[in-house]
């Protein structure tokens, strides 16, 4: 089941028609010149493009119109997690996603514009992937797609468990003020993770075809250039690490799991005891990668990565590691978890961030069998 949460700023835009160059703190003024709302008709644009999906997905929303309205005209499942005030501002956003947040959203979607961008980048946390629905005056900002249609498409992406690239994004804004006497001044705020089209942009001999052997050094070169001393590193097995191993000149344990510590190697071939007896309590990083085909990243051929294991790394911890072609041969089927503990495979469950080459990373989804039959 994948996990949306969703915020709309239904005064977004209400300026841009009646020429006010702009909606902060004017929706009065607006409405007095005859402006009608859009925010809400764009954002039904947009998640009308889950409505074939919808027995697969879940939307966390605001009462009214800041999700809720749109969600019930779709006949979209949704639950509401906040009240905002009548009328909404900009306080409820602030408000409102740390409470989708509780949620366990995989994406947070938002309709607006540059002020809304700047609300929403003031609250997430760095891992949380985001995407917005284009709905402002002003549209400065990086992180909404081309057209409410395109921001729904590329969603249904993900929901469907296709890969998708992540982009970083930056969250601009102007001085609306300066603006309506002529004067632009813009000004960047941040920056927020979003889904992207796939590319093919590194690592290929010609148009987009992959070289395996050239991916596999791009790979490896981001990891390396990850590393820090002050980290233990968990290498398992496959040729996807090995090729990280190679790279580092280090023996490598093809179908064993291994453990290395300021780029040396210091355990080969541990057993799930061994490994959580030298890497518990520390600051550790785990590197895997995915069987091609299936799809499982644990519970086939790595059963040294026990629950305990993999709780002590914890899941921001794990650098998962495949081609973009790997991930292409699973026709979007999501990833798979098998620990033998069902309570850490639901945990694990939900987007991951998969690195495909030289600061190169894509959004993938791992199933959670509480939902999905494995």
């Amino acid at each position: 089941m994948f996990k949306i949460g969703l915020i709309i700023n239904p005064l977004a835009g209400l300026g841009g028609s009646v020429a006010l160059k702009g909606s902060d703190g004017l929706a009065e003024q607006a409405r007095a010149l005859g402006a009608e709302p859009r925010a809400l008709q764009r954002s039904a644009l947009a998640l009308a493009e889950l409505a074939e999906l919808k027995d697969h997905l879940m939307i966390y929303t605001v009462a009214g119109d800041m999700g809720e309205t749109v969600c019930h005209a779709l006949g979209l499942p949704f639950v509401v997690c906040y009240q905002p005030a009548s009328p909404s501002t900009a306080e409820d956003t602030h408000r409102a996603v740390p409470l989708l947040l509780e949620q366990g959203i995989d994406l947070l979607l938002f309709a607006g514009g540059d002020g809304t961008a700047r609300d929403i980048c003031a609250e997430v946390p760095e891992r949380l992937c985001v995407l917005g629905i284009p709905a402002g005056v002003k549209i400065h900002s990086g992180v909404y797609g081309v057209t409410p249609a395109g921001t729904g498409r590329l969603l249904a992406r993900l929901v469907r468990g296709e890969p998708v690239s992540l982009v970083e994004a930056d969250v601009m804004d102007i001085d609306e003020a300066a603006f309506r006497e002529g004067r632009v001044r813009a000004r960047r705020y941040g920056e927020m993770r979003i889904p992207g089209e796939l590319n093919y942009v590194q690592a290929v001999k010609v148009a987009g075809k992959e070289s395996a052997e050239l991916v596999l050094t791009d790979i490896a070169d981001d990891i390396i250039e990850r590393m820090e001393d002050d980290s233990y590193y968990i290498m398992g097995s496959g040729t996807t690490v090995a090729a990280v191993m190679e790279r580092l000149g280090l023996e490598n344990t093809l179908l064993g799991v291994d453990l290395v510590y300021q780029k040396r190697l210091i355990a080969s071939d541990l057993d799930a005891r061994g490994l959580y007896e030298r890497i518990k309590d520390k600051k550790c990083k785990l590197v895997i990668t995915l069987i091609g085909g299936q799809g499982h990243i644990f519970g086939r051929g790595n059963q040294q990565l026990s629950p305990q294991v993999i709780r002590a790394v914890g899941r921001d911890n794990i650098w998962l590691l495949a081609t973009k072609s790997k991930l292409n041969s699973l026709h979007g089927r999501p990833l798979r978890v098998d620990t033998n503990d069902p309570m850490l495979d639901r945990e694990l469950g939900g987007l991951i961030r998969v690195i495909t080459g030289y600061h190169d990373e894509v959004l993938v989804r791992v199933a959670n069998p509480e939902y999905e039959a494995q």
